[in-house]
């Protein structure tokens, strides 16, 4: 048998595909559930008012959320922060500021490294990897 630790709670169990204990599957569903049955009732809430009166934190709603466990099609308040500035968003992983810079960034990275220099000997010839042809 192969066994963890939960990562949410710590308890030992057997591992399985959703990588937790049954208490806290059961735990997650009914948070789950709970989500879902609020933004049916309430179409026009954002994240913090699911959070507040699910009690279900904004870092698991997100995750249900990317999962597509819950759809944010018919919720047009909804949304979720930006993995790296925080910004609220409805799509993806990041805002479109920072997937720009993100792009701009690996522009602007230099396209190959520069050799170094090694100072020359007489009568010595020295080859980089680019100086190489192929038959």
């Amino acid at each position: 048998m192969n066994l963890d630790n939960c990562p949410r709670c710590g308890r030992l169990y057997v591992k399985n595909v959703m990588e937790l204990c049954q208490p806290c599957i059961k735990e997650l569903e009914q948070q789950y559930e709970a989500c879902v049955k609020y933004i049916r009732e309430h179409k026009n809430t954002d994240i913090q008012e699911l959070s507040d009166a699910t009690e279900v934190s904004i870092k698991e709603i997100t995750r249900f959320i990317k999962e597509g466990r819950i759809s944010i099609a018919n919720a047009p308040n909804m949304m979720y922060p930006c993995e790296v500035c925080g910004r609220l968003i409805r799509e993806s992983h990041m805002c479109d500021d920072c997937r720009t810079r993100l792009r701009k960034g690996f522009t602007e990275a230099p396209k190959k490294e520069e050799a170094p220099t090694t100072p020359k000997k007489k009568g010595t010839t020295y080859f980089t990897v680019e100086d190489r042809h192929h038959s």
